[in-house]
């Protein structure tokens, strides 16, 4: 799943008529480097939630053919949170209703990630008899040099201590964690990172390669600098 519902508000004017994750960089929107970097690991069903100016992304993706993935979309009349968002695409995750473990993404971050890295998590989370969920981390930017959670040595993660790592917006989880969500219900996904840390029931990797979380018109322009290189 691709998170794509938000409004980017820090990313005005630019989003007043396009909807953050079609924005360009290196010649192709933010969001089509997402897909083609799934689409390489094997993935081929990609859920996108949208709410502004929703219709853009159909519009500009299409059913996904062209990059040899099936794109379903979810719409949302205004946005649901990363949560709500989940719980509300739920029918276009699950099969007939059966659990699933899935990889999601935002729409409006870029990394050099390998998708394919994420199998055996998905595997793993999938054998559980509770609901789990695994999230990449990256070192601290410097917008958030506080970190978000810690991650030990043997990949579990923690509330408090040291060392601690952002998460990079890139995490796999389990549908049965978000049955309790009411479709149209606005929910964010924080506390549901923070109660399976506090009962174990989280892991984590680092990942170091190129990461950026697009959040303003100059940190677009400068990670178009460096993919036209």
């Amino acid at each position: 799943m691709i998170f794509a519902a938000g409004r980017g508000d820090r990313m005005r004017p630019l989003t007043d008529t396009c909807p953050k994750p079609l924005l360009k960089v290196g010649g192709k929107a933010l969001i089509e480097w997402q897909i083609e970097r799934l689409a390489r690991a094997g993935f081929t069903t990609i859920v996108i939630n949208h709410a502004w100016l929703g219709e853009q992304f159909e519009a500009a993706l299409g059913d996904g053919s062209r990059y040899g993935v099936s794109l379903r979309y979810s719409a949302e009349h205004d946005a649901l949170e990363t949560a709500g968002g989940i719980a509300q695409a739920l029918p276009l995750i699950e099969d007939a209703g059966a659990s699933q473990v899935f990889v999601a993404v935002a729409g409006d971050v870029y990394a050099d990630f390998d998708y394919s890295s994420l199998r055996l998590e998905c595997e793993r989370l999938a054998a559980l008899d509770v609901p789990g969920m695994h999230l990449v981390m990256v070192p601290n930017p410097s917008f958030h040099p506080e970190g978000d959670f810690v991650l030990s040595g043997d990949g579990r993660l923690s509330l408090d201590g040291a060392p601690r790592y952002t998460f990079g917006s890139i995490g796999v989880y389990d549908t049965r964690m978000f049955r309790d969500i009411a479709p149209g219900t606005r929910r964010a996904l924080t506390p549901y990172y923070r109660d399976a840390i506090a009962l174990g029931r989280a892991t984590g990797q680092l990942y170091q390669g190129l990461w950026e979380n697009v959040g303003t018109p100059a940190q677009l322009q400068a990670l178009d600098k460096v993919l036209m290189l």
